[in-house]
């Protein structure tokens, strides 16, 4: 079974040391686990995919509180990050499958598997556990390496992630 590692919002926005205050989770720490996820797997001959969050510019997401435009230093991968591939997807909502790019990428490279580590556990990471699972993938969710600072939706989601088959490691 062909296998990839999807890398979720490792950012600077997220991670990076100017990231916003309310993000909860050890940052470092989470670094740390992440890249060690990122070595294990690129060592076993696993592909990994890094996925970044962006927001698209209109004058409706002008008022969000928080954003994170392309180009800026904010959207790019976080300093530190093992950057193993070149495979890095843009995203401009949780679930990383929105993205028909990164779904031809991993059909054309015959995946079957993706374990997902990175950002928020209660967001983004969450809702791309859902859209692979969706898309007919089975999921791996590492959360040795997932960061979270809304724990509340982190455990209504796992919860229903359990339910539907995701492995948890």
């Amino acid at each position: 079974m062909s296998k990839a590692l999807l890398v979720i919002d490792m950012q600077e926005a997220y991670v990076g040391e100017r990231c916003a205050s309310y993000l909860k989770y050890d940052k470092p720490a989470l670094l740390r686990a992440v890249n060690d996820v990122i070595d294990a797997r690129s060592g076993e001959g696993c592909m990994v995919v890094y996925v970044r969050n962006v927001t698209k510019r209109s004058l409706i997401k002008r008022l969000a509180l928080f954003k994170v435009y392309e180009g800026t230093p904010e959207s790019e991968l976080v300093e530190g990050l093992h950057v193993v591939s070149d495979h890095v997807f843009v995203k401009y909502v949780g679930d990383a499958f929105s993205n028909p790019e990164l779904r031809v990428f991993l059909k054309q490279n015959g995946v079957e598997s993706v374990e997902i580590v990175g950002v928020d556990g209660g967001g983004c990471v969450a809702l791309t556990s859902l859209g692979a699972i969706e898309n007919g993938y089975h999921v791996v969710v590492d959360e040795r390496a997932i960061g979270t600072t809304f724990e509340r939706s982190k455990a209504k989601y796992f919860k229903k992630l359990r339910k539907l088959g995701a492995e948890f490691i």
